[in-house]
């Protein structure tokens, strides 16, 4: 697995390479190389920043003599007109970086932001709420740094650093007692510590779970009732086991499922369907 920050690398260097190539024409073709001058992030919408450390790393791989400061950080609540920051320096550099900069400031600062909306919902609770897979491609780690900022975790980054046990996973080994074992047999014969997490369909699925030994059970599809029952169920017989709601949980329904008492409720919208936030990057 790659470290974090190799990642973040190498989608600034595809998103180098698919927009600006080997030279942004109009810009080349209009500004002389050595004018300077100045642009600022303009917020044009409520929400939540995210994405300012990203910038700065956007502005200095592609040119180091940029200079930016900030006036907001990331995980801030910001308002039309607000100023986020200020970058100076080459004009080319500025507006060959323009385009990338704000596509990722404005989809991480829209994530955040949905993400504290649903957060929001789950004031004095114990739930938090979770991301899934369900990404951009290629800009996973970036989607779910935002979460982070927005105040939401992190379920998984991929299907390296947990193992979840869906309905296929347990219909294709035999059932959850087989597919149980067999992953922990798999992590102990690779030196492996993995949380291991199994999905539940019904209440003799979850007694299997918890007599297989499992770290997390996730209801699937449960009702704000069912999962009320559930979680009576599973903390009468292992109190330590994690719980988590998943499946069609809307900010409506969200919070009916955490007074039901689960410890984590996974919302595929927070990343699959968001908009980003309004923003620009204005020459002042």
């Amino acid at each position: 697995m790659k470290s974090t920050e190799k990642l973040i690398d190498d989608l600034l260097t595809l998103a180098f390479a698919e927009d600006v190539g080997d030279g942004d024409a109009t810009t080349l073709s209009t500004i002389p190389a050595e004018a300077m001058g100045r642009q600022h992030l303009l917020v044009k919408e409520e929400g939540i920043l995210a994405g300012v450390e990203i910038a700065r790393k956007v502005f200095a791989k592609f040119d180091p003599s940029l200079k930016m400061e900030v006036f907001i950080n990331d995980g801030s609540r910001v308002h039309p007109g607000d100023i986020a920051f200020v970058v100076e320096g080459p004009v080319r550099s500025l507006l060959q970086t323009e385009r990338i900069m704000l596509n990722i400031m404005q989809r991480m600062s829209g994530i955040a932001t949905m993400t504290d909306k649903y957060q929001s919902r789950l004031t004095g609770l114990k739930a938090k709420v979770l991301d899934t897979r369900k990404t951009t491609p290629g800009m996973r780690i970036l989607e779910k740094m935002a979460v982070k900022i927005g105040g939401g975790e992190n379920h998984r980054i991929g299907l390296f650093d947990m193992i979840l046990i869906k309905d296929n996973h347990n219909d294709f080994a035999g059932g959850i007692p087989n597919s149980v074992a067999r992953a922990k047999q798999w992590c102990k014969d690779n030196g492996k510590n993995l949380k291991i997490e199994v999905e539940v369909r019904d209440d003799n699925e979850i007694k299997q779970a918890l007599e297989a030994g499992v770290d997390r059970i996730m209801l699937d599809n449960f009702t704000p009732g069912r999962t009320a029952e559930a979680v009576a169920m599973i903390r009468k017989a292992n109190p330590d086991v994690e719980i988590e709601s998943s499946g069609g949980i809307t900010l409506d329904t969200l919070r009916a499922y955490g007074e039901a008492g689960v410890d984590f409720i996974s919302v595929g919208a927070l990343t699959h369907s968001v908009k980003g936030l309004d923003m620009s990057f204005k020459a002042f």
